[in-house]
Parts: structure tokens; C-alpha cells; sequence
């Protein structure tokens, strides 16, 4: 499996904090003097994105494998525009993601199954390393409670699906050579992004600072 360097993803189910944790280590990033990196998330905001978020949001309907074909076209935008992921790892910043391929494995593999999935991503190269925030869904569904809205795959049925096939896959993921984290994702958020820190700390672009 190719792999990008200087380029780290945080995934998980819905509810178990990718974007607090994106949002908590930018923020520990921003003191370290002359460091480049750059937080970005998926969907992008692009218009592919922007798309796909509505369809997230009940705006419109579309089919399962149209979204699924969506979300890769989303991602290669992401990885091969100007200023994308890759031309920002080339000229030495470092990229964190909330979510990634992975997403799309899970979540588009729950809905219309895995072959689509799995050959439309087959060309995406992992990150250096994925985290994966591990949480009972219902704990995560707790936490989204007061939101203003749910998704839809907010709900319960679905969250255990998508936990169930995380696991699966992480181990095909790591057989193939990529590197997962598991991060227990029920601890208070300081204590997660502790966690993840002393491992991002021990990465090759931070030993030449």
C-alpha cells in the first residue's frame, strides 16, 4: 500500500470527535514556531462537497452508489487539486484530516456494499497514520443530542454497523502495511488529544524541527 508522508487522518463514527480532535491539535500546532501544516476535513467545501454535504443533511435524496462515487471524486479533488493534499506534503507541511478513504470504506460499504467502494478508493495512498476514535455509539449519540439536527446516519442501527466495519477493516488496513491507531474516544477530549499527541510527536517531521 502507497503511503503519504506528513499526512495523519482521524476517523471514526459519528459523535466520537474527529473534528474536536482536528480542532485541538491545529491548536497545539499553531505554537510550535515556523511549523507549516494544514487542518482540512471530508467532505472538502469544495462543490463536490457541498453536494454531498446536503445530501448528509436530507436537502436532497441520492442514491447510494451515487454518493459513494461522489465522496471519491470529492477525495481526489482533495488530494490532486492546486493546494491539495498532496502538493502540500511535497513542499513539506503537514496535513491532518478529519476522515479520509476509510470514511467511505465504512459508511458507502454499509449502504451499497463493498465492491464499489473498495475499487473507486483503490487508488487513494493512505496516510502516515490513521486514528481511529473507537466509541460506543451510543455514548457518541448521547453526545449529539443537543445538536440541531442529526444526519443521515445518526442514529443507533447504523453507528453499530459502522463500528462493527471500522474494526473489520482496520485489520485489512493493517495487514496491507498502513498504520492504525485506536484511540479510546469515550475519555475527555484533553485526554484523547494527549494520546494522539505523543504519537504525531514521535513522527519523522517533527524530529528535524
Amino acid at each position: 500500500m502507497q503511503i503519504i508522508s506528513n499526512f495523519i487522518v482521524f476517523e471514526g463514527g459519528d459523535g466520537s470527535g474527529t473534528t474536536t480532535q482536528l480542532k485541538l491539535i491545529s491548536e497545539r500546532l499553531k505554537n510550535i514556531e515556523n511549523f507549516k501544516f494544514f487542518p482540512t476535513f471530508e467532505p472538502t467545501d469544495g462543490q463536490i462537497g457541498k453536494i454531498i454535504r446536503s445530501v448528509l443533511k436530507k436537502e436532497m435524496v441520492l442514491k447510494p452508489d451515487t454518493l459513494a462515487l461522489l465522496f471519491a471524486g470529492d477525495r481526489n479533488e482533495h488530494l490532486e487539486a492546486k493546494d491539495g493534499i498532496l502538493e502540500r506534503v511535497n513542499r513539506g507541511e503537514f496535513v491532518i484530516s478529519d476522515r479520509y478513504a476509510l470514511s467511505s470504506l465504512v459508511y458507502q460499504g454499509i449502504e451499497c456494499g463493498d465492491e464499489l467502494p473498495l475499487f473507486i478508493n483503490s487508488i487513494f495512498p493512505a496516510p502516515e497514520v490513521t486514528f481511529f476514535l473507537d466509541i460506543d455509539p451510543q455514548i457518541a449519540l448521547d453526545r449529539m443530542k443537543d445538536r440541531p439536527f442529526l444526519e443521515i446516519y445518526e442514529y443507533h442501527e447504523f453507528q453499530e454497523k459502522v463500528r462493527e466495519k471500522y474494526i473489520s477493516l482496520i485489520r485489512i488496513y493493517r495487514s496491507d502495511g498502513a498504520r492504525v491507531e485506536i484511540i479510546d474516544a469515550s475519555k475527555p477530549p484533553d485526554e484523547v488529544a494527549q494520546e494522539i499527541w505523543s504519537i504525531v510527536s514521535s513522527l519523522p517531521i517533527f524530529k528535524v524541527q
